[in-house]
């Protein structure tokens, strides 16, 4: 357990106003054996959140090595790092498919990554533990089954209102599809590691009604974009997720779960 998160002291600390990766970063923080002096893979790098402060923790004597499948996002990495902590890099490499010349590290983190392992989640987090070094941890976050689950029930009352049959089927089997903490713990053991901890702990959104809601930057970033593949009419979907978006009372508090899967390789 990191007893030191995010001292004070830190010249990398999460952002504070970023109010989704900084909240599952500081999870996966409270998870993670961070020593100065090793290596760490961290996949699903994104913009650097944790990426910027594990590389000032393990000092110029570790590595870092940030992935992204997004090319945009692996820049936006770059360009805030500069020439800054020179033992950290940023590369775009899609994290389900690791290719064969990466080394093996001794730490492997992911903020909010298990939700771009699918659709073979298990078989992706059995590639991650490969370059995984004997004795070494692996720590991952995500918001876990549970996460809007209010918001998803009132989406599914306005598609049944509505008698939209196809869509609300394919709503359905997006909502069936997400993972749940027992999810990972199975992964986890089926890699045969080790001293597994899976917690989960809530976490709010607050959302305005309205265009505040549709347009709100976390839930139209992902979640929201979800719902609106289930329709192959773009006005359909407006005639659902409109009528939602001014009952907000009725799907608030909206609460996520923040889940954290933490285990050890054999040596």
């Amino acid at each position: 357990m990191n007893d030191h998160v995010q001292t004070s002291t830190s010249r990398w600390p999460s952002p504070k106003k970023d109010y989704w990766s900084t909240p599952f970063a500081e999870a996966l923080l409270q998870h993670l054996d961070l020593v100065p002096g090793i290596t760490i893979l961290d996949v699903a790098s994104g913009h650097g959140i944790p990426a910027f402060y594990l590389a000032e923790q393990v000092g110029p004597t570790g590595q870092v090595l940030g992935i992204d499948l997004s090319e945009e996002q692996v820049a936006r990495a770059q360009a805030i790092q500069g020439r800054q902590l020179p033992w950290l890099r940023f590369e775009c490499h899609d994290m389900r498919e690791l290719p064969p010349h990466l080394p093996t590290f001794d730490r492997i983190t992911g903020n909010l990554s298990v939700m771009f392992l699918r659709p073979n989640r298990f078989e992706a987090v059995r590639g991650l533990v490969a370059h995984l070094n004997p004795g070494g941890q692996l720590v991952l976050t995500f918001p876990s089954l549970g996460t809007f689950d209010s918001l998803w029930r009132r989406i599914d009352q306005e598609m049944a209102s509505r008698g939209l049959v196809p869509e609300r089927e394919r709503f359905a089997a997006y909502v069936a599809e997400r993972p749940s903490a027992k999810h990972g713990r199975r992964w986890l053991e089926a890699a045969g590691l080790e001293r597994i901890v899976v917690a989960e702990s809530p976490l709010e959104v607050e959302t305005d009604a309205g265009p505040g809601f549709l347009y709100h930057p976390l839930l139209r970033g992902g979640f929201l974009d979800d719902v609106y593949e289930c329709f192959d009419d773009p006005r359909l979907a407006d005639t659902v997720m409109i009528p939602v978006s001014e009952d907000v009372g009725s799907f608030t508090p909206l609460v996520a779960q923040r889940c954290v899967l933490a285990a050890w390789k054999k040596k």
